[in-house]
C-alpha cells in the first residue's frame, strides 16, 4: 500500500511520521531534537515498540532529513525509497499568496524562499528539506502545508496595524500567525474530549514549545494569535525575544555597534528568549534543572516565559468575551507539569485550577480541577496526521 511520509520542521527540532494511506496506519515515527546544538537526539520509534537513538551534532535541517532517510532503509522499515508516495512539508509562512495545502512544483518552491523574511528560522529549511526529498524521490508527489492557513479568518481588526494603510496595501505588512496546523488539530480534539462541537466552543489554544504560540480559537475558527508578522513576535520562547518595544532596535543597534538590520534580527531571532536570559541553554529541560541548583538567570528565564504566555492567555479571555478551555500542547506544553502550573496556577481569577494529581509530566486529557468552569487540557498535536490527510487529498489532483 502507498506510504505517506510527513515532515514537521520545527525552528530546533524535525518531527515525522511515516504512514500507511489511506488507513492512516503509523508505521514508524520519529523525532530530531536540538538541531544546531551540541548533542542532537535522533530518535526512531517503529516495529513492535521497537527503539533506534543516537546522540549527535546536527546543525542543519538538511542534515537531518539525509539521516531519517537513511534510517529508513538502515532499520528496514522500507526496502525502497519508491514505496513512499508522497510527502508532506509542514510550511511556516504562505502570506496571503498561499492560503491553503498546494502540490508543490518549482514556483510554489521559489514562493517559500521569497516568504523566508516572513519565517526565517523556517521557511529557508522548509524550502531545503523539500528540495532534499525531491533529489532522492523526485517523481514524489510533494504537498505544502502552511501553518499561516488557518489563521487566514482572523478579522482585519485584529491583523492590521496601527500604521499607514499604504505598508498593507503595497507591502503586505500585517498580522499572518503560525503553527495554524497544529491550533487547528488540538481544538477539534478539545472538542471531542469536552463531549461537544468545536463550533459551540471558545477556546484558547497554547502551543508552546521551542518556538510558541497562543491562539484565540472562536467557534472552531482562529480569531486572533500571538505570533505576527513573522514567528518572532508573541510570546518569549526558546531562542526568540517575544514581543518588544521597537524603538529598541535601533537604539541597540547604536549602542552595540550593529550595523546589519538582519544581524540584529538574526540575535532576536537565535540568541534571545530563554538562551538569552537564562545565558545557559534554549532547553526548557535544561532551564528547570538550573532553576532547581538555584541559579537566578534560569529562573528568571523560567518567570518571563510563564509571565509571557500568562498574559496572552489573559488577553484573549476578553477577545473571545470568555472561555471555555485553555489547551497546552507541543513539546513543553505537553511535556512539563512544571510550565502548566506556573502558568495557571496564578489565573485562577479566570476560573480554572490545576488538579495536581492529574498535572503529572506527560498528562493527556483534562487537568483541571472538577469544579473548575474553565477547563484544563493536555492534548498531544498530531500536524503530522493532519499534514498526511492533506496530501492523500491532494495526490488525486497532482
Amino acid at each position: 500500500m502507498a506510504k505517506t511520509i510527513s515532515i514537521n520542521a520545527g525552528s530546533s527540532s524535525l518531527k515525522w511520521q511515516l504512514y500507511q494511506m489511506p488507513d492512516e496506519k503509523v508505521l514508524a515515527k520519529g523525532i530530531v531534537e536540538r538541531i544546531g546544538l551540541k548533542d542532537s537526539i535522533f530518535t526512531v520509534k517503529y516495529g513492535n515498540g521497537e527503539k533506534f537513538e543516537i546522540i549527535t551534532d546536527i546543525l542543519e535541517h538538511d542534515l537531518a532529513v539525509q539521516k531519517l532517510l537513511e534510517a529508513l532503509i538502515q532499520l528496514k522499515i522500507i526496502t525502497d525509497y519508491k514505496e513512499i508516495t508522497g510527502v508532506g512539508h509542514r510550511i511556516i509562512a504562505g502570506s496571503e499568496i498561499i492560503k491553503e495545502a498546494v502540490v508543490i512544483n518549482d514556483d510554489v518552491v521559489a514562493k517559500i524562499e521569497a516568504l523566508a523574511d516572513l519565517a526565517p528560522l523556517h521557511n529557508s529549511a522548509n524550502a531545503a528539506g523539500i528540495k532534499a526529498f525531491k533529489k532522492v524521490l523526485p517523481d514524489i508527489v510533494s504537498v505544502g502545508v502552511f501553518d499561516t492557513a488557518f489563521h487566514a479568518t482572523m478579522p482585519e481588526v485584529a491583523y492590521r496595524y496601527g500604521i499607514p494603510k499604504e505598508y498593507y496595501e503595497k507591502h503586505q505588512a500585517r498580522k499572518y500567525g503560525a503553527h495554524g496546523t497544529s491550533h487547528d488539530y488540538v481544538a477539534n480534539e478539545a472538542a471531542k474530549l469536552l463531549g461537544k462541537s468545536v463550533t459551540d466552543l471558545k477556546l484558547i489554544t497554547a502551543h508552546i514549545g521551542n518556538g510558541a504560540s497562543i491562539t484565540a480559537v472562536c467557534h472552531g475558527k482562529s480569531i486572533d494569535t500571538s505570533m505576527s508578522f513573522t514567528p518572532l513576535a508573541g510570546v518569549m520562547m526558546g531562542t526568540r525575544s517575544g514581543d518588544l518595544d521597537p524603538s529598541l532596535i535601533p537604539y541597540l543597534m547604536e549602542k552595540t555597534g550593529i550595523s546589519d538590520v538582519k544581524g540584529m534580527t538574526q540575535i532576536l531571532n537565535k540568541k534571545s528568549g530563554l538562551l538569552g536570559v537564562s545565558g545557559i541553554s534554549s532547553d526548557m529541560r535544561e532551564i528547570i534543572e538550573a532553576r532547581k541548583s538555584g541559579n537566578s538567570d534560569a529562573k528568571l528565564a523560567f518567570d518571563m516565559f510563564s509571565d509571557r504566555i500568562r498574559k496572552y492567555i489573559a488577553q484573549y479571555f476578553a477577545v473571545l468575551n470568555g472561555a471555555d478551555a485553555v489547551v497546552f500542547t507541543a513539546g513543553i506544553g505537553e511535556n512539563s507539569n512544571w510550565v502548566r502550573s506556573e502558568i495557571i496556577n496564578q489565573m485562577t481569577w479566570f476560573g480554572m485550577a490545576i488538579d495536581e494529581v492529574k498535572n503529572v509530566a506527560r498528562a493527556k486529557g483534562i487537568i483541571s480541577t472538577e469544579d473548575s468552569k474553565v477547563k484544563v487540557l493536555v492534548i498531544p498535536t498530531d500536524e503530522e496526521l493532519m499534514i498526511a490527510r492533506d496530501v492523500e487529498k491532494l495526490k488525486n489532483y497532482s
